[in-house]
């Protein structure tokens, strides 16, 4: 699409209808909805003449997990960035990324990034262990016992970005987009929201995608150069696990200096340790033990927000069916998440407590070993096994050739 086809009347009333979708209660929502085609129409107007401007942010701040600002912009940008990237930007940008980003793409999320965090550290040990044993026949040893194992030992490089977003340089990010982006009216628009503020506001739609591609390079570099097997970011966090230390100490000085080309920088918490002392990334503490399972819990803080809401339920008990909805959607919506871990005992006693406190009996649902993606694309790494190994047709006989 190309920028007057992106911004006609149709693909901005889809984007309307993709926008307002749980957000039907807010104010802005509400006055944009009462006056939709009469807004629409205008801002068709205004795009397609080149006189859109943004609105004003409407800023506030968020305190999970710790205290972010957002800049939200107003409803009808809301529109125009639906219309923009659904349509064009979502494609032209993520094209390149690699399997291991996980963050603002469809198909991944916080969930596949676990659970590739977890086949990582189990691919880990399991090249570890066959490289030992392979030596051992090779002296004509016999398999190591394991109570003798300790292919768990590694060490891992945990980073993330210091203030991501606000530390963008506009000048760096506009020459990425350019290679992505050749018609000169979206980029034109695209640098609109861009100049908006300093660095990337937190509550655009096109920040998402923007900040991912600010680390597509790195992210190329980190394995192609570096030739990092074990890595996986999402957004500006992310991880390399590795045999050894030295070599970690290595790849942390050079990624800060490629840091330093993007104006970046990485924050205090960025640290190298063993890898049996677990990680904390994506709300869990993932964990390898000496006979290779992993470990997932959920972190604490997570718990103790939880915990927090419960307690303030009882303070102030749900009464009406609203209230009672919201508190069992509350509870769903953390139960789902932690679910992914090694947590049932955890959220069966949180559960009964969340009963007692909404009059309903609620449970917790069954342990999720592996994300609907990843199900989704062994499905089809069976079909394509499959179909690899089906027998050729039979050629046809030749003519005038009975049977």
């Amino acid at each position: 699409m190309d920028y007057r086809q992106l911004f006609t009347f149709s693909v901005l009333y889809d984007a309307y209808k993709t926008a307002r979708s749980g957000k039907r209660d807010k104010a802005g929502t509400a006055e944009f909805e009462a006056h939709a085609l009469t807004y629409i129409e205008r801002l068709t107007y205004l795009l397609q003449t080149g006189q859109y401007r943004p609105g004003k942010f409407e800023t506030f701040f968020v305190y999970e997990p710790k205290k972010r600002l957002v800049q939200a912009p107003a409803f009808r940008d809301k529109v125009v960035q639906h219309a923009l990237v659904d349509n064009f930007l979502y494609e032209a940008i993520t094209r390149s990324f690699i399997e291991d980003s996980y963050a603002s793409q469809i198909g991944k999320g916080v969930h596949v990034g676990l659970h590739r965090l977890k086949r990582n550290m189990q691919d880990y040990f399991l090249k570890r262990k066959g490289h030992d044993e392979a030596a051992r026949r090779a002296q004509g040893l016999p398999p190591r016992p394991p109570e003798e194992w300790d292919y768990a030992d590694g060490w891992i490089l945990k980073a993330d970005v210091h203030h991501f977003f606000a530390s963008i340089d506009h000048d760096i990010l506009k020459e990425k987009l350019k290679k992505r982006v050749k018609d000169p009216r979206i980029f034109n628009l695209l640098c609109v929201y861009i100049d908006s503020t300093a660095g990337l506001p937190l509550g655009y739609q096109t920040s998402q995608l923007l900040a991912l591609m600010y680390l597509d390079d790195f992210d190329h570099w980190v394995k192609e150069v570096l030739h990092a097997r074990y890595y996986g970011r999402y957004m500006d966090d992310f991880y390399i696990i590795s045999d050894s230390k030295a070599q970690l100490q290595e790849y942390r000085e050079r990624i800060e200096e490629y840091m330093t080309g993007l104006k970046l920088e990485l924050n205090s918490k960025t640290a190298i340790f063993p890898l049996k002392n677990g990680i904390n990334f994506l709300g869990f503490h993932t964990y390898l033990d000496a006979r290779g399972g992993t470990v997932m819990k959920v972190r604490r803080d997570s718990v103790q927000r939880m915990q927090a809401r419960i307690k303030m339920w009882k303070s102030a008990p749900p009464v009406t069916p609203e209230d009672k909805a919201k508190a069992l959607a509350s509870w769903q919506a953390w139960d789902a998440h932690a679910a992914h871990g090694d947590t049932l005992n955890l959220r069966v006693k949180i559960a009964a407590e969340v009963s007692a406190v909404v009059g309903v009996r609620v449970y917790a649902r069954r342990p999720i070993r592996e994300s609907k993606n990843e199900k989704a694309w062994k499905a089809i790494k069976q079909l394509r096994r499959t179909r690899r190994k089906a027998p050729a047709p039979p050629e046809p006989a030749p003519a005038g050739v009975p049977w």
